[in-house]
């Protein structure tokens, strides 16, 4: 019986091809590399290969782009033919589910896949993922802990499990023990952009500037080699510390020479432009012409049905492009969608103030601002996301409400972020900036 690096029985392969699927999923596991290549290797080695094509199956449906969209359709109708197991059936079933745009009930299928296989490395980091895209902070970190007691440094794909586990403990606000599993798990794999950027994150939201920059900077050959897919995130993420000390020539020097040369048709990428660009116009800084070649982007990317995350910020985009037709676009889109699909409810409940709150402060209608906002922001972590990533809401409201004179707000917010990063001069500069009650 051929089995993957996990002890998982592969059907269809033999040792040459699982082989080659085990460095593909390695690649995959660090975002680094060029996995579906290697893929296509394994499958070309041993046709019915059923976990290979799955893999390149998980990859394309994860990327919630529409092209990408498509070919895991076509993988998987390929797929259906070939004699699979139970564990390779119920990866298809998770798939399936995926690709209706029910994000929740596919996590959902792959927490009780895991729970009967906890060494499918596969589902586990697959269903993480799914976990940050629906902003599920809990079972980021709660998926990994049902399943690691059943590991241990021998087996293949350890200090993976450690990286996941120290996001999900960043993101429910365990910032210490977050810290000592992402050291952990870049001690045994020091390529762990997970890992890494799991204590980017910390850093982040602990206020730590000079700690992240630093962070950054010393394990920088680790994370910004050309064949690194989460390097725009990680400059993104290096950006944020500038900001936050008011270095906004350096953040924008970070855009420049970092972020927009390998922006691609990426979805994610996009969505680290615009929101970089965004909180440099909250912070009154003039980009310019760079909104033009991000919304050229989005064009080409989202459709405003398959992922309404994305939409919201390839609506951040059209404002600063001037794009207004394809903001009124999205927002009849998102009103018409269709409660055929967890996506499309999304759309609407999530969306639409969104869009609209954001549509409202570019155009200097601040009270309208701050009434959608303040209605999105606690519903907004069903919408996908991490924490870091949707302080954009809570800062374009303050921003909002202080330009609006809605001192109270302003002041209420600016208390609220204090609280959470005493140190941040941002922050500090919010309350300065409130109006005597």
């Amino acid at each position: 019986m051929t089995t993957d690096r996990q002890g998982n029985a592969v059907s269809g392969a033999d040792p040459q091809a699982a082989e080659l699927y085990d460095q593909a999923f390695e690649a995959f596991n660090i975002y680094r590399g060029d996995p579906l290549g290697l893929t296509e290797q394994a499958i070309a080695t041993a046709p019915g290969f059923v976990m290979a094509h799955l893999l390149k199956a998980h990859i394309y449906a994860l990327a919630t782009e529409p092209a990408a969209t498509a070919e895991a359709d076509r993988i998987l109708e390929q797929v259906r033919g070939m004699p699979c197991d139970a564990r390779e059936a119920s990866h298809i079933h998770a798939l399936d589910l995926l690709q209706q745009g029910n994000w929740n009930a596919a996590a959902e299928a792959l927490d009780h896949h895991n729970m009967r296989y906890p060494h499918d490395l596969l589902a586990l980091q697959s269903g993480h993922l799914m976990d940050f895209y629906r902003g599920n902070s809990r079972n980021l970190r709660d998926r990994i802990a049902r399943a690691l007691p059943q590991w241990s440094s021998d087996i293949p794909g350890y200090p993976i499990m450690l990286g996941m586990y120290s996001f999900g403990l960043e993101e429910t606000g365990d910032y210490g023990r977050a810290e000592d599993k992402g050291r952990e798990a870049l001690d045994l794999q020091p390529l762990d952009c997970w890992a890494h950027h799991a204590v980017a994150h910390l850093m982040e939201m602990q206020g730590r500037v000079q700690d992240g920059i630093g962070w950054m900077s010393e394990r920088e050959p680790h994370w910004s080699g050309a064949d690194n897919f989460f390097k725009v995130h990680n400059w993104w993420h290096k950006a944020l510390y500038h900001m936050d000390l008011g270095q906004f020539d350096k953040a924008l020097e970070i855009y420049d020479q970092r972020v927009q040369p390998n922006l691609g048709d990426v979805a994610l990428n996009l969505v680290d432009a615009s929101a970089l660009l965004w909180r440099m116009h909250l912070a009154d800084q003039d980009v310019g012409a760079r909104w033009t070649e991000v919304a050229d982007g989005w064009n080409r990317v989202a459709d405003r049905k398959l992922y309404p995350y994305n939409d919201w910020h390839a609506v951040m985009a059209y404002l600063g492009a001037g794009q207004d037709e394809r903001v009124a676009a999205t927002t009849a889109a998102f009103e018409q969608a269709a409660n055929t699909s967890e996506t499309a409810v999304w759309a609407k409940k999530i969306g639409l103030p969104l869009v609209a709150g954001f549509s409202a402060f570019w155009h200097g209608d601040y009270a309208s601002a701050v009434r959608h906002l303040h209605s999105a922001r606690f519903v907004a972590n069903a919408f996908g996301g991490s924490n870091a990533q949707r302080d954009v809401i809570d800062w374009t409201l303050t921003e909002a409400a202080l330009r609006g004179g809605q001192s109270g707000v302003a002041r209420a917010m600016a208390n609220e972020r204090l609280a959470l990063k005493p140190h941040s001069a941002m922050n500090r500069d919010f309350l300065a900036r409130c109006l005597p009650l």
